[in-house]
């Protein structure tokens, strides 16, 4: 136990010291973390080397390969308002979801700013599937920039070693609602799932990783008839738009959201061993950047008056494309839809950016959950609390001066 103690707060110090920290840890210690970093092993890493890690998966040596979101010279304000008055007790909230982060924006004012398990403003967190909805914009980005022709296009005409496979007889459309029929398990809690697999995968000489574990997957259902989550087949979005657009995700992002969006500081983006940044998961930002991300959505994702997406693209991303077994909810374009017409990136272990044009409301979230990648109950909580915020905002409209 004395060893393990050391080497977390070795782990913790590895965060400020860099890479040069790494070469100075005694050999047992630097043996122990070997096995911490590695994309497979992080499901199952344990709280205290989750809370250590999450704020610092670009800094650690064997995590370290990333490619640098650019943010622009400005950055946009997030100016104060009034704090919200919540019918609920924001300490014990946050205290259950072990929050690093909390942020509310309504009417493009920050109502609330709250931190903790020892994070800032000035860090950055690690976004698991929030990514997900990132890498939904940017197809639309492409669409309209004429480097994807339609979402009705095959995956095999952008990745033609794709050709032969179950991937074969899918479209972008079904790639982006989790509706490909390819067989694919999710399960968190185990180590022999598919998302615990794939990043550990050895691929054929000269085939990109993905690619290679994704075209042996056998079919499980008909193409467009059935949601299936998975986290694959958004890397495979990613790998499609790299191959459509003949740049690195991370550029992508910078000069379509990053940059005139106006971010605080530049993000990152985890590569997988082929070089590819993983498009499911593992973005890491400020979180009033991820918070600007809402707005930006909220917004009609426009640049000086024009949106970088096609007309309607945002009505179909964030409305249900796909029926997910639950009432009141579904799945768009890697976005989580209400009947309500808000809807939320989601990632595991907490993270989280909440939308309602209604309301105009944004809530940006970063946690570690203490019950691990899928807590329900910290899941369900999460949901009360936004609902607890779209009330707050109802009541302090009813009572304003008409």
């Amino acid at each position: 136990m004395k060893s393990k103690s050391i080497a977390l707060g070795a782990l913790a110090a590895l965060v400020v010291a860099g890479t040069a920290g790494w070469f100075s840890l005694d050999k047992e210690t630097r043996g122990l973390l070997a096995t911490v970093p590695t994309n497979r092993d992080l499901l199952f890493w344990n709280q205290d080397q989750r809370d250590a890690a999450f704020r610092a998966l670009d800094r650690l040596p064997l995590l370290a390969k990333h490619r640098v979101i650019e943010a622009g010279p400005t950055a946009s304000p997030l100016p104060a308002g009034a704090p919200l008055a919540l019918p609920v007790d924001v300490d014990a909230y946050m205290q259950g979801q072990r929050s690093a982060a909390l942020l509310i924006v309504h009417g493009g004012k920050l109502r609330l700013e709250r931190y903790g398990l020892g994070f800032d403003a000035n860090g950055r967190w690690t976004s698991f599937s929030v990514a997900k909805s990132l890498t939904s914009t940017l197809v639309g980005a492409a669409i309209r920039d004429g480097f994807i022709k339609s979402l009705d296009d095959k995956v095999s005409t952008y990745i033609p070693q794709m050709k032969g496979s179950a991937y074969d007889d899918v479209n972008i459309r079904q790639l982006l609602s989790m509706t490909s029929g390819v067989q694919w398990n999710e399960n968190y809690s185990d180590p022999d799932s598919d998302v615990a697999r794939f990043n550990n995968h050895k691929p054929e000489e000269g085939v990109d990783q993905l690619v290679s574990y994704l075209r042996k997957l056998p079919r499980a259902a008909p193409a467009g008839t059935r949601w299936n989550y998975s986290t694959g087949e958004t890397n495979l979005v990613g790998v499609l738009l790299s191959e459509a657009t003949r740049k690195p995700l991370a550029q992508y992002l910078s000069e379509k959201v990053w940059k005139p969006a106006g971010m605080q500081q530049d993000a990152t983006w985890i590569l997988s061993r082929t070089g590819r940044e993983i498009s499911g998961c593992c973005i890491q930002a400020a979180t009033r950047d991820y918070a600007r991300v809402g707005l930006f959505v909220l917004g009609g994702a426009k640049v000086n008056g024009q949106s970088i997406v096609p007309d309607r693209w945002l009505e179909q991303a964030t409305t249900r494309q796909a029926d997910i077994g639950k009432p009141g909810d579904g799945y768009g374009f890697q976005w989580w839809t209400h009947d309500d017409g808000s809807f939320e990136a989601k990632g595991i272990f907490g993270q989280g950016i909440f939308i309602d044009p209604k309301r105009q409301l944004v809530v940006a979230s970063n946690a570690n959950w203490a019950g691990g990648a899928s807590d329900r109950t910290a899941g369900a909580a999460r949901t009360a609390f936004y609902r607890a915020v779209q009330k707050a905002v109802d009541d302090e409209a009813a009572a304003s001066p008409k």
